[in-house]
């Protein structure tokens, strides 16, 4: 009953006025009535049986917080609990209900949870549904799903939930499910990824719907969104399960084998997304289009990083090798006959990028070999796309430097296999795959011309086994010939394979068809460029541009070899065709005399006809005032009679002809104007409209179509084809001293580097350089086209380092930022070959500016600091909020080395410790105003934050060795520095900020060794660099003809100086040798040895130097001084290591030069003077040289007349006493060879014997009497060692007559060492020992050669055979070494001879005198026949070491062999070897 009265009260609206709520009534009913325990759960069920008769599933999954609806609301009516009951009061609610209905429909509770669950899905996704399809979820729906997915986490920990039931309902609705929501059930963990595609029957099915969302989800990540991160995480995702499932062996996720049909799917998804990628680029995507997105998205997920969640790496490697595979097997329609006629397209600068860069993705896996096995796999089992097989081959070479040796190895392996059982496919991909590697360039693959070479062009080349397989190769290149390039069809004729002879009929029949579809494509062998490059598979260059190129080619290589080009003469005897009809008309183009003096840097003209105008319309340029290269080599080529008469004398008539009718030809120029003319108009106008556009803002979206106007232009008033854009290709040849370029392309070389001066400027007053735009950048890349970069270059070298003083604030602003812009694009710029007087080597192009700007004069040194002001200031302020990376790839080092020494040596304020300046304060506006203040600009830039971090780069930053090159160049006559200002700042330079600074930072860490032996180094270096020799004719020599700073020596002296009086080193330690010695031991050891002119002469020059620095040191560096407390030598061991070493071998006669024997002596005597017993030092120091360095008491013997007096000068100033022992014995051998010379009879000779020998040698040189029998007759009392040492002494100087032209005439040395050998002789005196002498030879024979340079002791055979006549040949015979001794100098001989270095001997300064004594033939021929004549006449005990005499011969002489043989059989036969008894 009070029930009854409650729900009427409910539903009576006019009871109290007001309706009152359910839930008040609720609360009034239970404060009345009070329940007990039991109570409670009755009361709940009837409230749950309640909910169920009015309850809405679809809806009830649904729910979520939001604002109040007046539907039913679960969350308030189970809120009574508190939060924490939300949750399992709504599951438990639910997973009731769901009982309750399935009860009521008889099906299972979780089958139709699922359905319920599935349902609520679909209205999620529905939610947002409309065009364009989607894929990926708004916030709302992410938000609905996410309490969805909730509720079925409930239902599956109730067990009420049925996956498989659920994914069968999500296909039922599969067009309506959102990619995203898939992927958040797997993430989930409700239905995964496996179970949704293994729970549909349609495998096709299932495919093209994954592949379609996966194409639309590529689509959307790289679309602009906020929700690119889920994209990406969702492909990442999809992405690895597919290739986990498809390519991973033994997967047993739930342990059960996996199912084929999974696999199956997961391939066919992953196939077909690649090729739709494939087939979107061969359709010609446009890039920035939702196609290019797509595809470039998809071929993001072939990045390794993506992988790295797989814990097996050989599902990835799987799934690269059959993508590339199926890269491969594309689409195979292009037959072979194709791809010999495009490939050339497929290189890989001209494969697209995206295709490119999925190639450099699967190479990151794979390595190279297995790269290689698989194109060789797919090559012989499939049907390929030509098109990506050859320009993977390209990428391969490219990207993977290990590459080149596999493809080549593969290329090989084809070749054998073809020739092995003629098979054509081999071949054809052989040559197919060479073809391509070799499009890359000699970096990456030899040029095809090489490799045809290298393969059939010897005699083990894969053809050479069998007629067979020769008639295979020719079938096969015939069979090529309609579909070849012509540069291939050049190759095959100009380096045909080596074929025997009685085969010749194949290669003449093979040469005849390609010659005959050369001459189809108008192609002609015998007109092709003297330098045209055949490893190139580019279209054949027009004969006339051809031949401009092969002139000025010529011309360049003549200039920096000063002979006539081998090329240039091999076609004047070999293509005459060519040479006369196309080459020599080229040169000698007519040129008229020059009558006025043409202006300073601007280099002499060119031929006369500029490129792209009509040479009627042109005048001939102007000959030279002094003849210039171009005129030197017509001249060289009419004396070596390479120019036929009457075309040289038409050359000369035609420009007498012009320069006596100057007038009519500027007439004619003024009535015929150049067809050209009209280009450079348009040129400048269009030139001219891209300046309003760069200082117009709003336009700069139109600067690419203007610049595309100027390229147009450009081309059309240079006269250049289509691929004269691309920059790459053979390095610019420029010579700095004489730049030259033809005046038309001065004309447009100027117009343009005007324009983009006047539009810097421009563009700066309205703006900074980081808010100018592009079009700086592009104007650069405009100029940097191939044939217009060398006169570009020219055109700099003109300004910048010929006339760099009258250029204007404006111009040095506008060329700076031209070389940062060229900078930037130094990756796409060829090297440049810079002539004298630098080396020629390749430079990048930013490193050409630091040769064009010097730092030698104050001229020079002022436009360098505002070149380097402006470069830097541009370049900070351009590129100043991108990576510092690109800020440092844009400048020179040395341009920015330059400028901190120019700094440093002209403003003293930039000494002291900077003081950080605002970093904002850029001094690149005061650089754009009319007056520049470079000054201020300078020091401004040089305070900034930004610029001292840059200065403070390593490989940036100015080191001591850096400045040392820089300041050796100043030329002090011209320096801006007074000779005060320079020492001082020397002084501070040096001691106070390089010696001190750590030698990380390129300072010498407090050491003032290592700052001298950097000095040194760097000395030598200079001196022996072409910039030591530029011609200036007010600078004096540093070291040896070196022009530069002299003063950089005088520090060297300072410092050598401060170190030698410095204080002892602590300890007792043994002294480690000067410092200058270890220096000179470093360079000479880093020097090639050998016995070749060039090599000889290196180090000739390098040991020069280190004489004369030694010379300019202190004598006491030679010498070290002993000790005050010590009764011991000085240290000399360091020199007389040298003069062994290295000073010796350039040694004159046996004896050093004067200079440097003077100053050891000096030096000894200074050392010694310090020492307590001066004249015992004197005497260790001096006995010591007899065994470890003879060669300094010679030479003091040679030089003794004018070293004496000063000897006894510093004597006397250190001591008192006599001279010392040693010394004195000098003296007495040099008193006795003179008695010898003398009337009166010679006292006995002194000892060492040895010592004596060499001065009666130098006597007898200084006499140069006709004869010296006489003489010679007064050593018949002295011992018999002094004539074999006079003897040795004797040969010594007859080999250096021959080797030196300004030596004494070798007749009369000849007749010299054959008086003394006649005395030896007559004593009965063996000499023979003397060619014998090793350094293996204790006492005498070790000093003997330690006299002698190596090449004179090698060249020992020539004097020995030179004295042939002179031999007493009976006496001879019955000497044991004899034998041994002939055969082994005759053997040396003929070494000598074979290996070129007789040459040396037989000079064209001794041809007359050499006359009598014959060639090396005949010398050699002589000696020969002395040998044969004298073998059958030995003795027998001269045979006792015939083997090794036999061993040596076997290779030389078979005759010499045979003799010795038979002589050596008749020795041991008994019977043969009996002599007859006469008496």
């Amino acid at each position: 009953m009070s029930a009854s009265r409650a729900r009427g009260a409910a539903s009576d609206p006019g009871h109290g006025g007001r309706r009152r709520a359910w839930v008040e009534l609720l609360a009034g009913r239970v404060r009345r009535q009070q329940l007990g325990p039991e109570g409670e759960p009755k009361v709940g069920e009837s409230a749950v049986r309640l909910l169920r008769r009015h309850l809405n599933l679809g809806d009830l999954v649904l729910e979520v917080d939001g604002p109040p609806r007046k539907q039913l609301c679960l969350s308030r009516l189970i809120d009574y609990d508190g939060p924490g009951a939300h949750t399992d009061l709504s599951s438990s609610l639910i997973g009731s209900a769901l009982r309750d209905q399935a009860a009521q429909l008889g099906v299972p509770a979780a089958v139709l949870s699922s359905q319920v669950v599935a349902s609520g899905l679909v209205q999620v996704c529905e939610a947002d549904a409309g065009p364009p399809p989607k894929v990926l979820m708004t916030p709302d729906q992410r938000k609905k799903l996410s309490s969805l997915f909730e509720i079925a986490q409930n239902l599956l920990a109730q067990s009420m939930f049925s996956r498989l039931s659920f994914c069968q309902e999500l296909w039922k609705v599969q067009n309506s499910l959102l990619l995203e929501a898939v992927w958040r059930l797997h993430v989930q963990n409700i239905v995964s990824l496996q179970e949704l595609l293994e729970s549909h029957a349609d495998s096709q099915a299932v495919v093209a719907w994954l592949s379609r969302d996966l194409r639309l989800l590529c689509e959307q990540t790289e679309a602009p969104c906020q929700h690119a991160d889920v994209a990406r995480a969702m492909l990442s995702d999809f992405v690895q399960m597919l290739v986990l499932r498809a390519f991973q062996k033994n997967v047993d996720v739930r342990g059960t084998v996996e199912p084929e049909w999974m696999t199956q799917v997961a391939v066919a998804v992953l196939e077909r997304m690649l090729a739709s990628a494939l087939e979107a680029l061969a359709a010609g995507i446009q890039e920035g289009s939702a196609a290019h997105k797509a595809v470039s998205c998809w071929f993001s997920v072939f990045s390794g990083h993506m992988y790295r969640s797989i814990i097996s790496t050989e599902s990835p490697k799987r799934f690269f090798c059959h993508t590339l595979t199926q890269i491969l097997t594309h689409k195979p329609v292009l037959k072979v006959s194709d791809a010999v006629q495009m490939q050339r397209e497929w290189s890989f600068a001209r494969t697209p990028p995206l295709l490119s860069g999925l190639y450099r993705r699967l190479f990151v896996i794979l390595s190279p070999e297995e790269l290689v096995d698989c194109l060789q796999e797919v090559l012989e089992t499939r049907e390929v796309n030509w098109q990506h097989v050859l320009s993977c081959v390209s990428t391969l070479v490219i990207c993977l430097p290990d590459a080149q040796q596999l493809v080549n190895g593969w290329v090989s392996r084809l070749l054998a296999h073809a020739f092995e059982s003629c098979d054509l496919d081999s071949m054809v991909l052989a040559f197919l795959v060479a073809r391509q590697a070799a499009l890359e360039g000699p970096a990456a693959f030899p040029s095809y011309a090489a490799w045809f070479q290298a393969a059939f062009g010897s005699a083990r080349g894969f053809h050479s086994c069998s007629k067979k397989a020769l008639v295979f190769l020719f079938k096969f290149l015939s069979d090529l010939v309609p579909f070849e390039a012509p540069r291939y069809l050049q190759v095959h004729v100009l380096h045909p394979p080596l074929v025997p002879s009685k085969y010749r009929a194949l290669l003449t029949d093979y040469v005849a068809l390609a010659r005959t579809r050369l001459a189809d494509l108008k192609v002609s062998i015998e007109n092709m460029g003297l330098y045209e490059d055949l490893s190139s598979a580019g279209d054949v260059t027009e004969p006339h541009r051809q031949t401009s190129q092969d002139v000025e080619k010529a011309i360049m290589v003549f200039e920096h070899t000063g002979k006539i080009p081998a090329a240039v003469l091999e076609a004047s005897i070999f293509r005459r065709s060519y040479y006369l009809s196309h080459f020599l008309p080229a040169l000698l183009t007519p040129r008229v005399v020059s009558t006025r003096r043409r202006e300073r840097g601007a280099g002499s003209a060119e031929s006369g006809v500029p490129v792209g105008v009509s040479p009627k319309s042109c005048l001939p340029s102007q000959l030279p005032r002094v003849p210039d290269s171009r005129a030197v080599l017509i001249e060289s080529l009419r004396r070596a009679e390479k120019i036929p008469p009457s075309l040289y004398a038409t050359y000369r008539q035609a420009c007498s002809t012009v320069r006596e009718k100057p007038e009519d030809a500027a007439s004619r120029r003024e009535v015929e104007p150049s067809c050209a003319e009209e280009p450079l108009g348009l040129l400048t106008t269009a030139l001219r409209e891209l300046r309003a556009s760069v200082t117009d803002p709003p336009q700069h979206d139109a600067l690419s179509a203007q610049m595309a106007v100027i390229s147009e232009q450009l081309r059309s008033a240079l006269g250049l084809s289509e691929d004269d854009s691309d920059v790459e290709g053979a390095p610019v040849q420029l010579s700095v001293r004489a730049p030259e370029l033809r005046p038309w392309e001065q004309r447009v070389v100027d117009l343009l580097l005007t324009s983009f001066c006047q539009n810097l400027m421009a563009a700066s007053s309205v703006a900074p350089p980081d808010r100018q735009g592009p079009w700086a950048a592009h104007f650069v890349r405009t100029l940097c086209r191939r044939r217009l970069l060398p006169a570009l270059l020219s055109r700099l070298c003109q300004l910048l380092r010929h006339q760099g003083p009258s250029l204007s604030a404006s111009h040095v602003v506008g060329l700076a930022a031209l070389a940062v812009h060229l900078g930037e694009s130094r990756s796409a710029l060829p090297e440049v070959h810079v002539g004298p007087p630098t080396p020629a080597r390749g430079l990048p192009v930013p490193e050409l500016f630091d040769i064009l700007l010097p730092c030698r004069t104050q001229e020079s040194s002022a436009l360098c600091l505002k070149f380097c002001t402006a470069a830097i200031s541009y370049s900070l302020c351009k590129f100043s909020s991108q990576s510092r990376d690109i800020l440092y790839s844009c400048l020179s080092p040395g341009l920015i080395k330059k400028f901190q020494f120019i700094v440093f040596r002209w403003f003293s304020e930039a000494r002291d410790p900077p003081s950080w300046e605002d970093p904002a304060s850029s001094p690149w506006r005061p650089l754009c105003l009319p007056s520049a203040d470079w000054r201020r600009a300078a020091l401004c830039l040089w305070k900034q934050r930004t610029s001292r971090e840059l200065l403070q780069r390593e490989g940036l930053r100015l080191t001591y060795r850096d400045w040392l090159q820089l300041e050796l160049e100043i030329q002090p006559e011209v320096d801006s520095l007074s000779d005060t200002e320079r020492r001082d700042f020397h002084q501070w330079a040096i001691h106070q900020h390089f010696l001190p600074a750590p030698s990380a930072t390129g300072g010498c860490d407090g050491d003032l060794e290592v700052a001298c032996a950097t000095l040194v180094d760097v000395l030598m270096d200079f001196c022996q660099s072409s910039r030591s020799y530029d011609r200036s004719e007010n600078s004096d020599l540093v070291v040896g003809g070196c022009t530069g700073n002299r003063d950089i020596f005088s520090r060297l002296q300072e410092m050598a100086a401060d170190l030698e009086q410095g204080p002892a080193p602590l300890g007792h330690a043994a002294p480690r040798g000067h410092f200058l010695f270890g220096v000179f031991c470093r360079r000479l050891q880093a020097l090639a040895r050998g016995w070749d002119v060039a090599s000889r002469l290196q180090r000739q020059r390098e040991l020069l130097m280190c004489k004369r620095i030694l010379l300019g040191l202190p004598p006491s560096v030679l010498v070290g001084s002993p000790r005050l407390e010590q009764l011991a030598a000085p240290d000399c061991d360091d020199f007389f290591h040298l003069v062994n070493s290295e000073l010796r071998n350039f040694s004159y006669d046996g004896a050093l030069t004067h200079d440097i024997t003077a100053h050891f002596f000096r030096g000894l005597l200074n050392a010694c003077s310090r020492s307590r017993d001066p004249s015992l030092a004197a005497d260790l120091t001096l006995t010591a040289c007899q065994t470890q360095c003879p060669l300094l008491l010679t030479s003091a013997l040679l030089w003794w007349p004018h070293l004496e007096p000063e000897l006894h000068h510093r004597w006397r100033r250190c001591s008192q006493s006599p001279l010392p022992t040693e010394l004195r014995r000098l003296q007495e051998a040099q008193h006795f060879a003179a008695s010898v010379l003398s009337p009166l009879a010679a006292p006995p000779a002194p000892g060492p014997a040895w010592l004596c020998a060499a001065a009666l040698h130098f006597v007898i040189r200084r006499a140069g009497k006709e004869s010296i029998r006489q003489e010679l007759g007064q050593l018949d009392s002295q011992g018999e060692e002094l004539l074999v040492f006079l003897f040795f002494f004797s040969l010594m100087g007859l080999l250096s007559s021959h080797l030196t032209p300004q030596a004494i005439g070798s007749l009369k040395a000849l007749d010299v060492c054959a008086e003394v050998l006649g005395c030896l002789q007559r004593k009965r005196i063996s000499w023979l020992p003397l060619f014998q002498l090793t350094e293996a030879d204790a006492g005498l024979g070790r000093t003997l050669l330690r006299l002698a340079p190596d090449h004179q002791v090698r060249l020992l055979p020539v004097a020995f055979y030179s004295l042939l006549s002179y031999f007493d040949k009976d006496a001879l015979l019955q000497e044991d070494a004899f034998l041994h001794v002939a055969v082994n100098m005759y053997l040396k001989l003929v070494g000598l001879f074979v290996a070129g270095e007789t040459g040396a001997v037989w000079t064209p300064a001794h041809g007359g005198e050499l006359q009598a004594q014959g060639d090396p033939v005949s010398l050699i021929t002589n000696a020969r026949l002395f040998l044969l004549q004298s073998i059958p006449r030995c003795p027998k005990r001269s045979f006792s070491d015939v083997a090794e005499l036999l061993g040596a011969s076997a290779d030389c002489d078979p005759e010499v062999r045979a003799a010795l043989l038979s002589r050596q059989q008749a020795v041991l036969d008994p019977d043969l070897c009996q002599e007859p008894r006469l008496f």
